[in-house]
């Protein structure tokens, strides 16, 4: 792919990755964006974020993609972590059954403090792990036909379905802005990229535009 610079697109959209710590949320990120992969990667701290531009229909899409730490005395930020959010890649441990029982509970911590539009896709990680499965693919499948979701199970440490599962999500957006018109707050999109903020202080950087044209 030719080199764009950063103002080169279409469209803006902002993604989170939500789930329990260690589920893998960074190193989708990570796999997804610098194709990289850290076997000794340290849990997020804080909130920081990667970039990446796709086309989809003709349309160069950048995907701002923002990860947080699971843990739980780092969620002071929920909202401001959320807002300006038009997709959400929701990632359990497909060996871990409580990253998968805590699902519910980030789904509705998104469903509060998202905008109603958003695209929002199951992630089951770490599938070269099959061996050790304590969640079967019918459980999650069950849960995302009540719940509306998409799902996909991949592994970021051989690079399975990561491709995969950002292009459907961003594509699933795409979709929504075409029909809709959708448009939403990006508080923090001009952050430079590799930055980090830490969870208790809200940023004080300008909108802009998630959908410019």
């Amino acid at each position: 792919m030719p080199a764009q610079s950063d103002d080169d697109y279409d469209y803006l959209f902002k993604v989170v990755l939500i789930g329990d710590s260690g589920v893998g949320k960074s190193n989708l990120l990570s796999r997804f964006t610098r194709n990289e992969f850290m076997l000794e990667s340290k849990s997020t701290i804080g909130v920081e974020f990667a970039t990446r531009s796709i086309q989809v229909d003709g349309k160069t899409i950048k995907a701002q993609i923002w990860d947080t730490a699971g843990q739980e005395r780092y969620r002071a930020i929920t909202s401001a972590y959320y807002r300006g959010a038009v997709g959400a890649l929701l990632v359990y441990d497909i060996t871990k059954s409580v990253t998968f029982e805590n699902v519910e509970r980030w789904l509705k911590e998104l469903r509060e403090h998202a905008d109603p539009h958003t695209a929002i896709m199951l992630v089951g990680n770490k599938s070269d792990l099959r061996h050790l499965r304590s969640v079967q693919p019918d459980e999650a499948e069950a849960f995302c036909r009540k719940e509306g979701l998409s799902l996909i199970e991949t592994s970021a440490l051989e690079a399975t379905n990561v491709e995969k599962a950002f292009q459907q999500i961003l594509t699933d957006i795409y979709r929504i802005v075409s029909r809709k018109q959708y448009s939403a707050d990006t508080s923090n999109a001009n952050i430079k990229e590799g930055s980090s903020i830490q969870m208790e202080q809200p940023s004080t950087t300008p909108t802009r535009s998630c959908c410019a044209q």
